[in-house]
């Protein structure tokens, strides 16, 4: 096939041709192709090497193409697979990858919060709009919101059946929501003396704790939801208590404070055990891993203040999010950064690992009538003060 060049292009051509002659001391060749070409006068300042880089070009061009087209055909295999390269790596080792599978919108100002439903492929997001929105995450539909605060929705958890929800704001209120039938606000309590930041059930599902700006910790009892008492009331910092985690098993109690210093509680014996110091400025956010609460393991890489950390499912990596715009994903052994994710064109409030809810135990539990969870996570999904959520897919990385 001929190819279709214009007047110009052919004249840069055959000068290129003769500047690749002359430069490399083919005389002969160059004086015949200079007539036959009908080349006069000296080739042009730009035209000096283009051969060469044309070639080098096509070459690193060539190498790129077979370089995505190895990634298409993996990809294509985890679609017909049904799951990002199952056979070769554990769910725990997927890495969330952009581009984000859905950006969600509608809040009104900055999200602080997102939490995936226990059983069902739902999500929720709590914002400084006073709002909790429920969002299908495998459609990325909106499905509802939660209204009852008057100010900034702070911190959002599920029991472990994620039959009931609760939120805390800063109009210093902690909220039970009926997350079976009604979706209403069933009860609602009152103690503390300022902004109500963080709050966890008790894994056992009976009782739910409260950590607040008043410096204090608190426990109500919310088997019976008509009640909803404070049990009693656990001090010891003495500045802003920011979140509130559960060690694997429920024994212990571990909150992370403004007077950055991490203590661990016996809730059994309602005693204080022990405090952690490791950091120089405030504590904002935590996670526990196994039994290893007193081990202490720094991971440098961000520029700016941290504002979350949460351990994935399976506990092989971590996720961080930060001020400098940025999302990390961590190996918690080789404290090795293995992903840098940039979701958001702001500060990364929030993140949250969606639960594997293809597993059998889930399912059973979930009941028949689940008709959402039947999702191959695991999702990550973020919040920012773009007012925006956006939910990632993990894959497997070599």
């Amino acid at each position: 096939m001929k190819m279709v060049l214009s007047q110009r292009q052919r004249e840069e051509l055959n000068q290129a041709i003769a500047d690749y002659l002359g430069s490399n001391g083919y005389s002969n060749a160059l004086e015949a192709f200079r007539k036959e070409a009908d080349l006069n006068g000296e080739t042009e300042r730009k035209i000096v090497g283009l051969l060469e880089k044309k070639w080098t070009s096509v070459i690193r061009l060539q190498k790129k193409v077979m370089e995505l087209e190895a990634k298409l055909s993996e990809a294509e295999k985890e679609v017909i697979e049904g799951a990002p390269s199952r056979a070769k790596r554990s769910p725990g080792e997927w890495i969330p990858r952009p581009p984000e599978k859905f950006s969600l919108s509608g809040h009104r100002a900055s999200i602080t919060r997102v939490i995936f439903h226990p059983t069902y492929s739902l999500m929720l997001s709590a914002s400084e709009d006073a709002v909790i929105k429920i969002w299908d995450f495998e459609t990325g539909e909106y499905e509802r919101s939660l209204k009852g605060h008057t100010s900034s929705v702070q911190d959002i958890a599920f029991d472990s059946q994620g039959k009931l929800l609760a939120s805390c704001s800063a109009d210093l209120s902690i909220k039970l929501w009926d997350f079976q039938q009604s979706y209403d606000c069933v009860k609602t309590m009152l103690g503390h003396d300022h902004n109500v930041s963080s709050v966890a059930f008790v894994p056992a599902g009976d009782y739910v704790l409260s950590a607040s700006r008043d410096q204090t910790i608190k426990m109500w009892e919310v088997w019976d939801v008509s009640v909803g008492l404070c049990l009693f009331v656990l001090t010891g910092h003495d500045n802003w208590v920011r979140e509130l985690t559960f060690h694997p098993g429920g024994k212990y109690l571990v909150s992370a404070s403004d007077d950055k210093t991490i203590r661990v509680w016996d809730l059994r014996n309602k005693r204080f055990m022990k405090t952690l110091y490791a950091h120089q400025h405030f504590c904002t956010s935590i996670f526990t891993k196994n039994s290893h609460i007193y081990c202490v393991k720094t991971y440098s890489g961000h520029r700016e203040w941290i504002r979350m950390v949460r351990v994935h499912m399976e506990g092989n990596l971590f996720a961080s999010c930060s001020i400098d715009h940025s999302i990390r994903i961590w190996s918690i052994n080789s404290r090795e950064c293995k992903a840098e994710l940039r979701a958001h064109d702001h500060t990364v409030e929030c993140i949250a690992w969606a639960p594997d809810l293809s597993s059998t135990h889930i399912n059973e539990a979930a009941g028949s009538d689940n008709k959402k969870g039947h999702h191959q996570g695991p999702f990550l999904a973020s919040g920012s003060r773009d007012k925006t959520i956006r939910v990632m897919l993990s894959i497997s990385i070599q």
